[in-house]
């Protein structure tokens, strides 16, 4: 079968693609091999290396509490920065030029700046001009550092998918008496949030890894760091890589799990219906377009 984008391969295209399919699955098994032969040869798949990780130990002492304070940051983070992004998202589609240049160069700024060099500048600020612990100090600044940079990707986001929607639902909604702020939040929001999810989940993944940055440069708990503490006790630190990459993917792959039936969740349950709004449906959408015309309530 045949469609606009794709055409049926024929016999000999079944061929090539099927030798190709041979060729990638013999490299892969190739490249599998010569780790295992490699890792094997430097005694890094020795039982005493991996042991650790059987008992309950390196993981109550250390990875369980890195997992939390990389969980903490995160989660404070997203819920920050959700909101914020799309308040700065709709204020770049404002009609007030203040308002529209404002929020572009705040975006714009936060945006080009690494957000390692923004996790250092937060952590100097607490320090010198507020009085929060040394203990607090680290989370203050990963949060601030994350929420600064991933609000401003967000920002731009929501105001691309809002700007991807058909002209004609702000027509459509301009023409049944509805302000601005209402086509916005009912009309236009809830149908750009199911085209931003997949880019919204992509970033929400990259707050999560970058977590691992406040590790780095200020000593903040979470999971990478407290893997380097493990790895010095036990001297295994290919095993504790290999490990904490596998719980970073089990971690980000129950994210994007999670907002793919999310998002067939949001699909199914904005299918029309096929039912035509009578008169009293927009009177109870907007009053004031129907008892006082629809141009009145157009340009209101």
């Amino acid at each position: 079968m045949s469609s606009v984008l794709y055409d049926t391969p024929g016999p000999r295209a079944k061929r090539r693609n099927a030798l190709l399919s041979v060729v990638f699955v013999v490299l892969l098994a190739a490249l599998v091999w010569w780790v295992w032969r490699t890792m094997d040869d430097k005694q890094q798949l020795k039982w005493a290396l991996w042991q650790p990780f059987t008992t309950s130990e390196a993981w109550t002492t250390y990875l369980l509490p890195g997992l939390v304070n990389t969980l903490k940051a995160a989660a404070l983070a997203m819920v920050i920065a959700l909101p914020l992004g799309a308040v700065f998202g709709i204020a770049r589609l404002s009609d007030h030029r203040w308002v529209r240049i404002v929020a572009g160069v705040v975006v714009e700024f936060f945006r080009s700046i690494p957000v390692l060099l923004l996790m250092l500048f937060a952590n100097e600020f607490y320090n010198r001009y507020t009085q929060v612990t040394s203990d607090d100090r680290p989370l203050y600044a990963v949060v601030t550092g994350l929420v600064l940079y991933n609000a401003s990707v967000l920002a731009e986001i929501v105001r691309a998918g809002i700007l991807s929607l058909p002209k004609g639902q702000t027509e459509a909604a301009y023409a049944i008496g509805l302000r601005k702020g209402q086509t916005m939040s009912t009309i236009l929001l809830p149908q750009a949030v199911t085209a931003m999810l997949p880019a919204i989940v992509s970033q929400l993944v990259v707050i999560v890894k970058d977590t691992a940055l406040g590790g780095v440069m200020i000593g903040y708990g979470e999971l990478l760091s407290e893997r380097g503490t493990l790895a010095a006790n036990y001297a295994n630190v290919i095993a504790s890589f290999i490990v904490v990459a596998a719980v970073y993917i089990v971690l980000n792959f129950a994210l994007t799990s999670f907002a793919s039936w999310l998002e067939r969740r949001l699909r199914r349950s904005k299918r029309s219906t096929g039912a035509v709004l009578g008169a009293e449906d927009i009177e109870e959408m907007n009053p004031a377009a129907v008892n006082g015309g629809f141009g009145a309530g157009t340009y209101a």
